[in-house]
């Protein structure tokens, strides 16, 4: 994987190669349409080399980003790559470890783990527990979150503030908490990336949503202070910014009710899992003083947090 699907080239046909003048001393002259495929090859290779070797620790990984972000970091780095998937629903994690390995071979190690980022007492006993081959983590993608209502103040359930809370701020920073001591125990300071997905919602907060938006605001200062107090060492800390990704997370606001959350995405063609996943993968494959510290990541039809075209249905 070299970049998002939408930014690469495609291949065009044979006649659209070329351009030819009516004149008799016309040459033919090549059009630079496409990327060589030995390019390709060249740089799709550098970032498996990149990532070779590495472990991968990915939160929330049972559904949608998550699970779309373990496949790709596979698929990119089939021959040598090992990961920790996390989540809550352990039967769904050990079904996505078999499939990796179906689908990319033995290459990639993949160790399912139960966890609820925001149980605190979890979190803090999660690296003692993992097998040792797994411990010298590399990679941390932050990606467990989720919302819940779209209540206002003040009618706000305190439930809703507290597992909103717990889990997309809290749990985000007791896990980088916890794999950072890792990290810093390598040469220059330490090395390792911190992969954080935020939101839109995290930049431009909206009505209904002002706890999700506030937790996601919490990520985001946590990310870029996170990323000056380490600016000495070789840890890169980034964030990942999706707009409107269509996942269980609109299930998830209105508890349950799948008619009122495809009706979010009606009249739209939003974002998928995997458009983000290329992302997460791409900042992770850069090269070491490479830092893709900030991206905000939207759908054609999408220019802000409420600003989206829908076409009449």
């Amino acid at each position: 994987m070299l970049l998002p699907a939408a930014a690469r080239l495609r291949y065009k046909s044979f006649s659209q190669l070329f351009k030819t003048s009516t004149k008799s001393n016309a040459r033919l002259i090549l059009a630079p349409l496409f990327t060589p495929p030995s390019i390709t090859r060249t740089m799709s290779s550098a970032v498996a080399k990149r990532l070779e070797g590495k472990t991968v620790v990915i939160t929330g990984a049972s559904s949608g980003i998550g699970r779309s972000t373990a496949f790709e970091f596979a698929r990119t780095a089939p021959k040598n790559l090992k990961l920790v998937l996390t989540a809550r629903r352990i039967d769904t994690l050990k079904q996505i470890a078999a499939d990796i390995v179906a689908e990319v071979g033995e290459g990639v190690k993949v160790l399912p783990v139960q966890l609820d980022v925001s149980n605190p007492e979890e979190v803090k006993t999660f690296v003692g527990k993992l097998p040792e081959e797994f411990r010298d983590i590399n990679v941390l993608v932050n990606n467990a979150g989720l919302v819940k209502g779209l209540a206002r103040a003040p009618e706000i359930a305190e439930e809703d503030i507290n597992i909103m809370f717990n889990t997309n701020v809290t749990g985000l920073i007791n896990m980088t908490q916890a794999i950072l001591p890792i990290f810093k125990k390598r040469p220059e300071g330490g090395a390792g990336d911190i992969i954080n997905v935020g939101s839109i919602a995290g930049r431009e907060p909206y009505p209904g949503g002002s706890i999700y938006c506030a937790t996601k605001a919490a990520v985001r200062s946590f990310t870029d202070a996170l990323r000056k107090e380490l600016i000495a060492t070789r840890i890169r800390v980034m964030e990942i910014d999706p707009g409107q990704v269509e996942t269980e997370f609109s299930v998830v606001r209105f508890y349950g009710d799948k008619a009122k959350a495809d009706a979010v995405y009606a009249g739209c063609e939003p974002l998928t899992p995997d458009d983000i996943a290329e992302v997460v993968v791409f900042v992770a494959g850069r090269r070491e003083n490479v830092v893709i510290a900030d991206t905000l990541i939207f759908p054609s039809h999408q220019a802000g947090a409420g600003i989206l075209h829908k076409k009449s249905t």
